[in-house]
């Protein structure tokens, strides 16, 4: 059957733009903060899980951080790079693994629907999927601070910051990908900054540019830049001067369906978060 141009996802992403920014981040020397914690994160998570993975896969990962987190957790874990173009297959084999992790990349998928697909369809009956990616309401401070810096110098609006899911849509995601037992569960992390500056240089830093196909393609003027510096300063600086920035890390879990599994709750019935679902799995047993 023929897709009809109403199945194509949109493009939102310049993903060879993607991919070229963070190889610089990394020759110039990342700011890896955010993927360090989410790293240490997603081997408490996984180690929490009751049982063992002889082979896995770290997709889109941008950097070794997780691998080196897992080491010993895990049989084999190799990476594997999500491609730059959109009708690209995933390199995966159906039925394959029994573990997939992915931190910090998804959120810059144009198809993430068809990337889940791809990642049940490569896992083995009950293979875990665990994932950390940017979402919420990650950098509304500095999106607040731009639109209202723009609209005053520019008289006019461009989009800067790239727009992330919220939990529930990624959690009707995974259903509609086929996982069992869905949970979203999200990390909220507050960095603060001398200035906005200090911030926009991390997220080069990171990659983490703007990489929207819709970007201004011409540069901003410098007027622009600072009186966003000082909309931030004014809206979102804490007492002693230096600013906040928000960091949503929202965390996905699910399984690849087998017959010795719970039998999945109905949408939106969920009553325990990923949270509490590693804690209770801590807890001694009677």
């Amino acid at each position: 059957m023929t897709s009809s141009p109403t199945d194509t996802p949109p493009r939102l992403f310049d993903r060879a733009v993607l991919r070229a920014r963070q190889s610089r981040a990394l020759r110039q020397g990342s700011a890896s903060f955010l993927l360090d914690r989410v790293a240490e994160d997603m081997a408490e998570r996984q180690q929490a899980v009751l049982r063992e993975f002889s082979a896995g896969i770290d997709l889109g990962t941008p950097g070794d951080q997780v691998r080196a987190a897992l080491m010993g957790s895990v049989g084999q874990l190799h990476a594997v790079a999500l491609p730059i173009s959109d009708s690209e297959p995933l390199a995966l084999i159906p039925a394959s693994i029994d573990l997939a992790v992915s931190a910090l990349a998804l959120q810059f998928v144009n198809d993430l629907p068809g990337v889940l697909a791809q990642i049940r369809r490569a896992l083995k009956p009950d293979g875990l999927f665990l994932a950390a990616m940017i979402g919420g309401e990650t950098l509304t401070e500095l999106r607040q601070s731009f639109a209202a810096a723009e609209s005053e110098v520019e008289g006019g609006v461009s989009p800067r910051v790239a727009p992330f899911a919220d939990l529930r849509d990624l959690g009707a995601l995974l259903q509609r990908a086929g996982f069992a037992l869905p949970v979203t569960d999200v990390d909220r992390i507050v960095v603060r900054y001398d200035n906005a500056f200090a911030l926009m240089q991390d997220l080069r830093r990171m990659g983490a540019t703007n990489i929207l196909n819709e970007r201004r393609r011409t540069p901003s003027r410098r007027a622009t830049f600072l009186k966003m510096a000082q909309v931030y300063a004014e809206r979102f600086s804490d007492p002693d001067g230096r600013i906040r920035a928000t960091f949503d890390i929202v965390w996905l879990s699910g399984w690849a369906p087998h017959e010795s599994q719970q039998k999945p709750l109905k949408p939106g019935s969920a009553k325990m978060s990923l949270a509490d679902a590693v804690n209770k799995a801590r807890e001694p047993k009677t």
